[in-house]
Order: structure tokens, then C-alpha cells, then sequence
């Protein structure tokens, strides 16, 4: 235990450790969070925005597997459940990340965000560690979509036709509402971060991980980093969509996504722990 963890114990007021037969108690589970928020601040900006970007590309694999399961269903099922069917395959790049341990913005959100709620670090701090991991997360999700899938398009895996179908059906929403989504999806994948800290084997987290991506996916929430793929692929490869629509889409879901694992996780969850001691 370092000393910075014992401290943020003694101020949370943790009592007890806990084991395979009692689960980690909230204030514990708070006090796991902040320490490896705290850690998180302490990594090199180099590595983590490295590590950032590796998340951005291993994001992508969601996304080539649902291009390659649109055009398999798209003359078998109706329009209707086509993309309800395709988040079955939403959750795989996400368990490679979480996993892997890349630096994912929607997962990082209320977790970088509880050491300033606890007074360790500052507003400035985290908002340049954000900008650190979001632009690593843009640039990997990039790189995949002008290498990955431009590879995939060659090889006919995925078709220009499916990247433009999940394009426009990720951008057809008026503002307010992929807003008001984007803000659903950042609020799961804060708790996602949450019961990741409650979990000690690898395949209840890779159950946890599957559950909450899926609902997001199945509900068709908008996610700022799979979205940044799903949207500029369309910008590339489409004539469906503008540098205009991407623009929007992107600054929409990365705001909605801050607001809502930032407030409905981070801050309300704080608040209600912590208050208490």
C-alpha cells in the first residue's frame, strides 16, 4: 500500500479489506478509484498518450465487426433490428481495451475526475490529461480507420455501403438528442470503470465489460471514441458524410459523454460516499 493510498483510506474513511467471500464495500471501491486516478496523473504524458492511442485502435475492432455483420444481415432481417442484432459484436474491442488496460476517454472520465472531486489534484490538471487521452484515443481511432479498415474495404471484409449505413445511422439524430444519448453512454461506461473495481477475475470482468458495452451498443448511445470511427470512416470512404457532420458529431459526443460519467457517476457517487465521513 503506498502512502498516498493510505492517506486517501484514512480520509475516505475505508474500515475493512475486503475478500473472495465479502465484496469490496462502496467506500472502498471509491478509494480504489481515486488511488488509480491519482496514479494515472503521476504516468508520463508520453505514456500515456500512448497508450491512448492504442485504445483508439483497438477500438476499432468493434467497429470492423460490425461492418462486416451489416452486410452479412442486411438482406436477412429487417432495418429495424439489423443494428439491435450488430451490438451482439459492439462489446469485443472494448474487453480488448479494458483488458489491455489502454487508456479509454469514456472509461477514464469520472475516474480522472475523483482526485480533483477530493481535492488532489486540479481542474487544470485533469482537463489537460482529458485532452491527452482524448486526442491519443482520435488519433489511434484514425490511424485504424485509413489502415484497418481501409485494408478491410480492399479485401472486401467491409463495404463501403455498411460503413456509409452505420455512418448515418450513428449522425441521423438532431444534436439534442445525440446529446442527451451521449451522456446515457458516458454515465454507463463511468460505472463501467466503477464495477471493474469490484471485480477480481478476469472473466467476471470480461462479463461486466460485455453487459455494459452491449446495453450501450443495443440502445444505440452514442460513444465519442467508437463513434470518431464509425463517423469518419463515413467521411472517407462515403460521400454521406461532411467534414461539417463529422465536426458536430464528435464535439456533441465528447461533451455528452464528459457530462454524464463526470456527473452521474463521479461526482454523484462521491458525494454520497464521502460526505458521510
Amino acid at each position: 500500500m503506498t502512502e498516498s493510498q493510505a492517506e486517501i483510506e484514512k480520509e475516505v474513511g475505508k474500515k475493512s479489506s475486503s475478500s473472495k467471500e465479502n465484496p469490496k464495500t462502496q467506500r472502498e471501491i471509491l478509494v480504489d478509484q481515486i488511488c488509480e486516478g491519482v496514479e494515472t496523473y503521476k504516468e508520463k504524458s508520453s505514456n500515456v498518450f500512448l497508450s491512448a492511442i492504442t485504445a483508439g485502435l483497438e477500438i476499432g475492432f468493434s467497429f470492423l465487426l460490425l461492418g462486416m455483420l451489416y452486410g452479412i444481415l442486411k438482406d436477412r432481417v429487417s432495418k429495424d433490428v439489423i443494428f439491435n442484432l450488430m451490438a451482439f459484436a459492439y462489446p469485443i474491442g472494448f474487453i480488448i481495451v479494458v483488458l489491455g488496460k489502454s487508456m479509454l476517454f469514456t472509461e477514464q472520465t469520472s475516474l480522472l475526475a475523483l482526485p480533483v472531486f477530493h481535492k488532489k489534484r486540479s481542474i487544470t490538471e485533469l482537463i489537460k490529461l482529458w485532452g491527452i487521452v482524448i486526442s491519443g484515443n482520435l488519433i489511434g481511432g484514425f490511424i485504424f480507420t485509413i489502415l484497418g479498415v481501409g485494408i478491410c474495404v480492399s479485401l472486401g471484409i467491409v463495404s463501403n455501403e455498411s460503413i456509409g449505413k452505420i455512418a448515418e445511422h450513428v449522425t441521423k439524430a438532431d444534436s439534442i438528442i445525440i446529446f442527451g444519448s451521449a451522456i446515457l453512454a458516458g454515465w454507463l461506461m463511468a460505472v463501467l470503470s466503477w464495477l471493474l473495481s469490484s471485480s477480481k477475475d478476469t472473466i467476471s470482468r470480461i462479463l461486466v465489460v460485455y453487459i455494459i458495452t452491449f446495453t450501450v451498443g443495443f440502445a444505440g448511445f452514442h460513444h465519442s471514441i467508437v463513434g470518431n470511427i464509425e463517423v469518419f470512416a463515413g467521411l472517407i470512404y462515403t460521400s454521406k458524410i461532411s467534414f461539417l457532420d463529422y465536426l458536430t458529431f464528435q464535439g456533441i459526443a465528447l461533451l455528452g459523454n464528459a457530462f454524464g460519467g463526470v456527473f452521474f457517476v463521479g461526482l454523484l457517487r462521491y458525494r454520497t460516499i464521502a460526505s458521510n465521513f
